[in-house]
Order: structure tokens, then C-alpha cells, then sequence
């Protein structure tokens, strides 16, 4: 029953009210994080004269985004929280040539600027800008490095794991996660000008990605395919107020979506076990043994595909990406094992004859001999099993 004046509802319809609540909720804190750029700049003529109500357009041709804008009144344009991508922009105004930018490369939490002068012109004539400088951020003191999808794919990495690459930034600390003790209980391995690795801030396409268990470096909750990132951007000193809570590294990665047009790649990463080289250690104990000289066996084999295009042109795209790891490793250990003399109880040790009167080759008590070439200076002094269990008194009141 409702309360007065008002209508009852279902418990089923109630609930369906509840969750989709809960929805809207979460789409509106996720898109307050967006991972996005801006772009700024100012219009002017040939003379450098501001150009006050010129339309500025945008365009994605890959996915058919596109935001329109006009400059104010002192012919400055703004596009903000802008998807990063390629994209052309034409500037139109009145009495001026359609001017067009092509090839505008906005990339994630980098804003970028761009100035353009426009022709006078009577006619229809469109005139195309190219071979500009990159645009380069002006519009903060923001520190960092931004990398594409083709540097990700091309620079080297152990597994193919994101962090190797995100850690190459300068002012980075970074000696590995899991292959150091010290790691597991100090974050100091991953640091980035200072701060500690668990105070970097990880996202993913704008949504939270950092581990709260472990906070390792470069390393989120949830492990990112490489051929899935579109680009990603560390910015490691001076940041603004949209990025983020903490004080290390802001790690902001931006995954692949589809486009108009299908494309998809296959790729295998395979390591043999023959092309291994032996540990020198290692190799030193066989020869040493009598044993071929023979490595340990590692196996490398990391295999995935990914394929994206359009569901309807320039409104839905699909992207799916697979990834498979398969290794096998050899753990060489290095342990202090007993001799063949102490397995039998005997215990050796070297004694100096000048300081203690127990290392004198004729003494009765101990057996002692000299240390000869090997042990220039020094004796071997052994003690038998009952010597032994003698320094122990302990010991002695179990043997008797």
C-alpha cells in the first residue's frame, strides 16, 4: 500500500526502479571521468585580426564524431572533453575562404592548441593546411609523456605487459613487481619522482583501475591487453585538478573502439626453448659436476586477436580482443649444502696458528693440518663427532 496521496507500485516494478536507478548513477560518475583531451585556439586574418563568430567544425572520419563551435568576441574556439582521435577541423566565416586543418592529432589528457589565419577570398575556395608544427600544450604545466598505438606495438616488452612500456618515463624508479622480495612489502620500486608506486593513480578509459590490495607499479586491478590500447599517457609531476586523487604517477590509458571500416590483426609471440642461453652460475655448477653444459628450460608463448568495425556507420562500433599466455619455466635455486666430511659429523675450519695455541699440527686433541697453498697463513683444524657434541653440553647430557 502507498502512502496517502500517492501510488503504489509493485515490488517487481519497484525493483526495476531501483536498478535502473542504480544505473544512471554509475553511467553519470563514469562519464564525469571520461577519458578525453580539449583543443583551444584562436582565429584571426592574414593581418592578425581576431575573426569574431567563425564556425569551427570537427570531424572524426573514422568515426564519424563531430562538434561544432563558434569563436567569441576575441576569436577564441574551445572543444572540451573531446574523444582522442585524428581529426579534421574547417573554419568557415563570412568574406573569408573555408579554411581546412587536416590531420589534428588529440590525444588523451594532452590539451592541444591551434591557431589558424584565414584568407580573404570571393569565391568558393577551400584552402588545406598541412605541415604544421604538432600542437603542442600550452594551456598547463602538466608533465608527461603520451604513447600511440603504433609505439605501443612496436617498442619491446617482456610478455607483452603495458607496465614495461608505461614505466618508461623519465624521473621512474621501476625495478619489477614480483621478481623482487622488497617489492611485496616496500613500493618504493615503482616510483615516479619520488612517490611511492601505491600513490600512483591507474584509469582505464576514465574509470578507476588502481589495486587497493597491492598497489603495485604501473599495475591495476585488471591486466590490459597491449594490442587493446588505443594510446595511453603517464603525466608524472605538476598536475591539474582533473587528474585524479593521488600524488604519484597519473597512468591514464584509453582503449581501441571500432570504426567505420573492419579491421582485426592475429599475432603469436613464440620463444623456443633452443634459443635460451645458459645461466653462467648454472653453467659453472655442471661443468664443475661433470655435466653437459645444458639451460634451463623457459618456454614464451603469448598468441591473441582482435578485430573492430562499424554495428551503424558513425553511430555503433564493436572491438573485441583476446589474449593467451602460455610459459614454462626452469627455477634455478642456489642452497648451502654440507660436505661429504660433515654429513659424517666431522666439522673443519681454519685456525690461525699465530693467535691460537689449539692450531698446532702436533696437537693431540685436534687433528690439524697445514692450509697449504690454498689457505696461505692458515690450518685446517677437524674435530670428530664426539669433539663436536663436546661443545654442546646439551648434547652431551642426550648421547650419555
Amino acid at each position: 500500500m502507498g502512502a496517502p496521496g500517492g501510488i503504489s507500485m509493485p515490488c517487481g516494478l519497484r525493483l526495476a526502479a531501483v536498478v535502473l536507478g542504480s544505473l544512471l548513477a554509475v553511467s553519470v560518475l563514469a562519464s564525469g571521468q571520461s577519458a578525453t583531451t580539449s583543443l583551444r585556439g584562436t582565429i584571426t586574418d592574414s593581418k592578425g585580426a581576431v575573426v569574431t563568430g567563425a564556425n569551427v567544425m570537427l570531424d572524426s572520419q573514422a568515426t564519424g564524431f563531430s562538434r561544432k563551435t563558434t569563436t567569441d568576441d576575441q576569436g577564441i574556439y574551445q572543444f572540451l572533453q573531446v574523444p582522442p582521435a585524428s581529426y579534421v577541423m574547417t573554419v568557415t566565416a563570412a568574406g573569408f575562404a573555408t579554411t581546412k586543418r587536416e590531420n589534428v592529432v588529440l590525444q588523451v589528457s594532452s590539451p592541444a592548441t591551434v591557431n589558424l589565419a584565414l584568407q580573404v577570398q570571393g569565391g568558393s575556395v577551400i584552402v588545406d593546411v598541412t605541415a604544421e608544427a604538432p600542437q603542442v600544450n600550452t594551456q598547463d604545466a602538466t608533465l608527461g609523456n603520451n604513447f600511440n598505438a603504433r609505439q605501443l606495438t612496436d617498442l619491446p616488452s617482456e610478455g607483452r605487459d603495458p607496465a614495461a612500456i608505461l614505466s618508461l618515463q623519465p624521473g621512474v624508479t621501476y625495478i619489477g613487481n614480483t621478481t623482487n622480495d622488497q617489492q611485496m612489502s616496500d613500493s618504493r620500486g615503482g616510483a615516479v619522482n619520488g612517490a611511492r608506486s601505491d600513490q600512483s593513480n591507474i584509469t582505464v578509459d576514465g574509470l578507476d583501475d588502481n589495486d587497493q590490495l597491492e598497489g603495485f607499479a604501473f599495475e591495476g586491478a585488471m591486466r590490459t591487453i597491449l594490442d587493446s590500447l588505443q594510446e595511453f599517457r603517464v603525466t608524472t609531476g605538476n598536475y591539474d585538478a582533473g587528474s585524479g586523487r593521488s600524488s604519484g604517477a597519473q597512468v591514464n590509458m584509453v582503449t581501441k573502439s571500432g570504426t567505420n571500416s573492419y579491421h582485426g590483426s592475429v599475432y603469436e609471440y613464440y620463444r623456443p626453448n633452443f634459443t635460451v642461453a645458459n645461466d653462467w652460475f648454472n653453467k659453472q655448477s655442471e661443468l664443475a659436476s661433470n655435466q653437459p653444459n645444458v639451460p634451463g628450460f623457459i618456454l614464451r608463448n603469448t598468441f591473441g586477436a582482435n578485430a573492430g568495425g562499424p554495428i551503424k556507420k558513425d553511430r555503433a562500433f564493436f572491438f573485441v580482443a583476446y589474449e593467451g599466455q602460455r610459459t614454462a619455466d626452469t627455477a634455478q635455486q642456489t642452497r648451502t649444502v654440507p660436505t661429504e666430511s660433515m654429513r659424517e659429523g666431522f666439522l673443519k675450519y681454519l685456525c690461525d696458528p699465530g693467535s691460537d695455541p689449539n692450531c698446532d699440527p702436533g696437537n693431540a686433541t685436534v687433528n690439524v693440518v697445514s692450509g697449504g697453498q690454498a689457505f696461505s697463513g692458515f690450518n685446517v683444524a677437524t674435530l670428530n663427532p664426539a669433539q663436536v657434541a663436546s661443545q654442546n653440553k646439551s648434547c652431551q647430557s642426550e648421547l650419555s
